[in-house]
């Protein structure tokens, strides 16, 4: 007899910045899941936050032109299927039928929306397994403020920052630009502190060049992390397990632009990728033990990848972010790394639904009632 094929859902698009990266990226994992061990369905989310399903999503989403039907998952843990939505012509009144059961779904969602821990959330109340970090290692590792407070309370090394709001950015930008000028030195960067892929970065080389940084940013999020720039060397490792975690080889990224920014990542691939990263072997002993501590301080699981800098002249190592959900592109660090250290794309996907799955044995062994005796 044919062994069952695992339900897998692939979850990609989303109401993000980073939409479009969502969509390389899944295209990639779609290419490379074993499709004689899984039954594969996808679904994919528009811009405006619709579920969408039917024979191709994916087309839909890069074509725009919005044939596929419409899609739901209920946050409720008697159901493990995707709803098929039928509305009816005044569009109020709507039927809702099962197109199929799911075992676990794997979020290739960049940003806001999806790697934020709002997903998470909606499929810890449907109690359905998931890839990925949870509610909490999602949320923190994506809100770059919190998670930098974190580290420093852990003892990882962070560069200085400064927090500021999008209100006080509009309102009172002289209070917003005191800290930076008194506290932190240019060049500086300017992020979002929730979005990835370097959308809404900037690097600042002087007082005009903030002004404009912090404008751009304040689009993408109501708060900015304005951080002290380096002459810095770009590490990074990846992460997989749950709780017990092994970090992969290092890489270097070594950008032909002021910074790794998000053509350099997904467009133009002309930055030279280092694997492994010519660093020491301490060196590298001392970015992997730094990356898993992360990793589990913020209670993360399934997959991460960790990102460093290295000041070129004093050899002082900085931790600089976490994804919970990197890219999946043909040009991606996060799975070249893996292949690097002896683990293939396909194998890798594996490992990572059989990490879901047995994150989710282990919540079902946690107790969700308390009886009171009389």
């Amino acid at each position: 007899m044919a062994q069952k094929k695992i339900r897998v859902g692939i979850i990609f698009g989303g109401r993000s910045g980073e939409h479009e990266v969502s969509l390389m990226s899944a295209q990639s994992v779609m290419k490379a899941i074993d499709k004689d061990k899984y039954e594969v369905t996808l679904i994919g989310i528009t811009k405006e936050g619709q579920w969408i399903g039917g024979e191709d999503p994916m087309q839909a989403l890069t074509s725009g032109a919005g044939a596929a039907s419409e899609r739901a998952l209920l946050g409720d843990p008697r159901h493990h299927a995707l709803m098929s939505v039928t509305r009816q012509a005044d569009g109020q009144a709507v039927s809702m039928s099962n197109v199929t059961e799911l075992d676990v779904l794997f979020p290739v969602l960049h940003g806001t929306y999806g790697e934020d821990g709002t997903v998470q959330g909606l499929l810890e109340l449907a109690d359905i397994a998931y890839v990925g970090a949870g509610v909490v290692g999602s949320a923190v590792g994506m809100d770059k403020a919190v998670f930098k407070r974190v580290m420093q309370a852990i003892g990882v090394p962070v560069l200085p920052f400064v927090i500021v709001n999008r209100d006080d950015i509009e309102h009172d930008r002289a209070a917003v630009v005191a800290p930076v000028e008194s506290e932190l030195t240019f060049p500086v960067f300017v992020k979002p502190a929730n979005l990835g892929s370097s959308v809404g970065i900037s690097r600042a080389r002087d007082l005009a060049e903030l002004h404009s940084a912090l404008e751009e940013a304040a689009r993408w999020d109501r708060r900015i992390v304005v951080e002290q720039g380096i002459d810095g060397r770009e590490i990074e490792v990846s992460v997989l397990g749950n709780d017990d975690p092994i970090v992969s080889v290092a890489g270097e990224i070594v950008p032909r632009r002021d910074f790794y920014d998000y053509k350099a990542k997904y467009v133009t691939d002309d930055s030279e990728l280092h694997i492994p990263a010519p660093i020491t072997p301490e060196q590298l002993e001392q970015v992997q033990a730094i990356a898993r501590k992360a990793y589990i301080a913020i209670d993360c699981a399934g997959m991460a990848r960790v990102d460093f800098l290295l000041n070129r002249e004093s050899g002082e190592l900085w931790l600089n972010e976490l994804n919970t959900i990197p890219g999946f592109t043909q040009i991606s660090m996060y799975t070249k790394l893996w292949e690097a250290s002896g683990l293939s794309y396909p194998d890798l996907i594996d490992r990572l639904i059989e990490l879901a799955l047995e994150r989710k044995a282990d919540r079902d062994r946690t107790e969700r009632s308390f009886d009171v005796e009389p």
